[in-house]
């Protein structure tokens, strides 16, 4: 790839409101972690919470609720109700995409 080729998709992703706003999410804070445990279908706070003890690794319940709230509004999750004040979150078409090119990435990158 050229440069013009090489700046154009840059300009691309930096422009685009939708792959700005999906850049955005993912610069935050958990936000790859959350792609992934949605793509896991674990995407109710219980399940997610007990995936990354098992794992030894940490999330908040009010970073969780953020980020997937952030996601599902990209259009990467959906969400159900499990009560009045909890919800559920799954994987769109979207969002499974996502998850596996991260995924890939992060393959090819030997991460």
């Amino acid at each position: 790839m050229n440069n013009t080729e090489v700046e154009e998709k840059a300009k691309r992703v930096l422009k685009n409101p939708k792959l700005s706003a999906i850049k955005t999410v993912l610069e935050k804070d958990h936000a790859i972690d959350c792609l992934l445990l949605l793509y896991m279908d674990k995407g109710k706070w219980k399940d997610a919470k007990d995936f990354m003890r098992q794992n030894e690794l940490t999330i908040s319940d009010g970073t969780f609720r953020a980020r997937m709230i952030e996601i599902e509004n990209l259009g990467l999750a959906k969400s159900g109700r499990i009560d009045p004040l909890k919800k559920y979150y799954l994987k769109t078409d979207l969002g499974e995409k996502v998850a596996e090119l991260l995924l890939g990435l992060f393959d090819e990158i030997g991460a």
